[in-house]
């Protein structure tokens, strides 16, 4: 899928968009991942190249992301002009 099926998905505030989508998109935009510490376990925090944070949990057992996860994705890409 590309990002811009990721980026519709976003917008309309989907409950099946996928932890691997909304990373590879991320990555796209100049955002980089960053695990929080040896011991981060499922927490991920993803920088962009002004220091702007997303913080996500990688789902388990399900690969999709909960709602307030994509709200709060959606929330960072609009005030950094992405979306």
């Amino acid at each position: 899928m590309g990002h811009k099926q990721t980026i519709k998905k976003l917008k309309n505030k989907s409950s099946n968009i996928t932890f691997d989508e909304v990373a590879s998109l991320l990555e796209s935009l100049g955002f980089r991942q960053e695990n929080k510490g040896k011991t981060s376990g499922s927490r991920v925090k993803f920088l962009n190249n002004d220091g702007v944070p997303i913080y996500l949990h990688k789902p388990h057992p399900r690969k999709t992301l909960l709602s307030y996860q994509v709200k709060a994705v959606v929330q960072v890409l609009k005030e950094e002009g992405l979306l």
